[in-house]
């Protein structure tokens, strides 16, 4: 995981809320804004928000390595 430094006015769009936002966190290659991040680890996982944020995390995955 890496802080986002990118101070674009476009942002980038975060793979939970689906919202163009301008400070997160990346995850390989997919981008969590902070409100999420957030929202997120504060959540119980009995709480159906729970499963929203599993279920739009599972569009995470490792990028593959291209070896040459």
């Amino acid at each position: 995981m890496e802080l986002n430094t990118n101070k674009s006015s476009d942002g980038e769009t975060c793979v939970i809320c689906e919202q163009k936002k301008d400070k997160g966190i990346h995850i390989y290659t997919q981008f969590i804004c902070n409100e999420c991040e957030k929202e997120l680890v504060s959540t119980e996982t009995n709480d159906e928000k729970y499963k929203h944020f599993l279920n739009q995390m599972r569009k995470i995955t490792e990028p593959m390595l291209n070896l040459k």
